[in-house]
């Protein structure tokens, strides 16, 4: 644009939304390169998800570690919170859309970002060691950093589960990953010597699920990305049962139980003259 005329030329327009990932014309898609006639009945959608994200195709060994981090993390049942408000929202009336929005629009610090907070621990760790420290050191200082400022570690302890059915299987994929040489195994050492010092406290699908995508080399805020990716499944699931169920307007308790009451007893008002 010339600052001078105030004028915004033709390249100006389309520079605004310049990317690397979809090119786009008239009979024409092609994402990351790749014509999407070609991709079409070819490649996997845990493939797709790693091309849009990285920009290129993952071996079959790195797109089935991370299917398997998917598929670990679909749902949780309705006592989760994302898929009991997806559930409600479906009841008052709203599209689907709306109900899959309500429950992903859930998924924050508490109620999904212990995945991406355990992922920012591993990094800590590896930090430290990159810089000399020894493993168990490091572990040590960087669990006495985080209980500084949580109550808990991410990643470890579960309140239904004394131990996480979804923990081993996939760990036991990364394990079996670092065999073949795929991955290095850095952040798995740094998730079991860190499971280590906290015992009894076990790991849980957010501590494994953070060891596969660290170990995929996947950013830690792609960890809460991918979680919501995966956590949508359920969230669509529940919300298309609940819709299909045709109740109307359920709140989070049934109709004959009233939420306790703790404020002050009925009272007359007070003579404002």
């Amino acid at each position: 644009m010339s600052v001078e005329s105030g004028r915004i030329g033709i390249g100006d327009v389309t520079a605004w939304w310049a990317n690397g990932i979809a090119r786009i014309a008239p009979g024409e898609i092609a994402l990351r390169g790749y014509p999407i006639e070609r991709l079409i009945g070819e490649v996997g959608f845990g493939e797709m998800i790693w091309l849009m994200l990285r920009g290129e195709l993952p071996g079959p060994q790195e797109a089935r570690l991370l299917e398997a981090a998917l598929v670990s993390a679909v749902d949780h049942g309705p006592q989760a919170p994302s898929i009991a408000a997806a559930r409600m929202a479906a009841t008052c009336g709203v599209g689907l859309n709306s109900a899959v929005a309500t429950g992903v629009n859930l998924l924050g610090d508490v109620h999904g970002g212990a995945g991406q907070q355990c992922m920012e621990v591993l990094a800590g760790i590896r930090a430290r060691e990159a810089g000399g420290e020894p493993l168990g050191d490091a572990v040590a200082d960087v669990v006495a950093d985080v209980r500084s400022r949580m109550r808990y570690v991410p990643g470890f302890g579960h309140r239904f589960h004394p131990r996480d059915p979804r923990r081993d299987p996939l760990l036991e994929l990364v394990r079996e990953a670092v065999a073949g040489g795929l991955v290095s195994g850095d952040h798995l050492r740094a998730a079991l010597e860190l499971e280590e010092q906290i015992a009894p406290v076990p790991m849980n699908v957010d501590g494994a699920t953070a060891v596969v995508y660290s170990e995929l080399g996947f950013e830690p805020p792609l960890g809460r990305g991918l979680f919501v990716l995966s956590r949508s499944v359920g969230i669509l699931a529940h919300a298309w049962e609940e819709q299909s169920s045709g109740g109307r307007l359920k709140g989070p308790m049934p109709r004959r139980l009233l939420a306790d009451y703790h404020g002050p007893a009925p009272r007359d008002l007070p003579d404002l003259a």
